[in-house]
């Protein structure tokens, strides 16, 4: 009986089929991704980029003005104070019993004093807004009107002081007494000191306060 004609003779091709079959079982097999490794280390990589933000944003140089030792105070320029704790804008329906008289840092209202001679005064709270924007405050407490004038022209004759200045009456110091205050910084004296006032300014006005913009420096009152 004749072989069937269907029978596959040696050396004839396998068909398409069975060449991609035979094809697919050579190629390597791919590895499952194992999603809960790449969620860890995408988490990790996370953190670790999140921690060096932390310690180079703007704020962090801000931080160490807010507690602790006053790293710009320039020795001999006024007296380094000890920070308080917080300074976080509070309801101008409350006061804050500060740690020094003058305050030089702490809790505040959350509006500042526009640049200016105040001669019927302005309260802590306020004011102290403006040092962290590392404004200078000038506060005196003077009665005769030549001292007045001598310190408004004092004031007036340092450039600085019209961004960066407020000056106000204050009866919580002594009689004749000017202070100068910068953030974490007081300076008093008696009567009116021209250069001193000037040299106070130039170490610190735009340049101390935890506020600052991006370039580092102060906001103007």
């Amino acid at each position: 009986m004749p072989e069937s004609k269907r029978r596959r003779l040696p050396g004839r091709r396998t068909s398409g089929r069975s060449m991609a079959d035979a094809a697919l079982s050579l190629r390597p097999k791919k590895k499952k991704t194992n999603y809960f490794l790449l969620s860890a280390f995408v988490l990790i990589a996370l953190l670790v980029i999140g921690s060096f933000g932390l310690t180079t944003i703007p704020f962090g140089s801000g931080a160490n003005l807010r507690v602790g030792k006053n790293a710009q105070y320039v020795e001999g320029v006024g007296v380094s104070q000890k920070l308080m704790p917080t300074a976080t804008h509070i309801s101008e329906s409350l006061s804050v019993e500060y740690n020094t008289v003058p305050a030089t840092s702490g809790d505040h209202w959350a509006l500042w004093a526009d640049c200016g001679f105040y001669e019927k005064g302005l309260p802590d709270e306020r004011v102290v807004h403006n040092l962290e924007h590392s404004n200078i405050v000038v506060s005196y407490n003077l009665t005769a009107a030549a001292d007045i004038e001598a310190l408004r022209a004092a004031v007036e004759d340092v450039g600085l002081s019209r961004a960066w200045g407020v000056t106000r009456f204050y009866d919580k110091v002594p009689p004749g007494t000017v202070a100068l205050t910068a953030w974490g910084i007081l300076d008093t004296m008696e009567g009116v000191d021209k250069d001193r006032i000037k040299k106070f300014y130039e170490t610190y006005a735009g340049k101390i306060g935890p506020e600052k913009n991006a370039q580092g420096i102060g906001i103007p009152c």
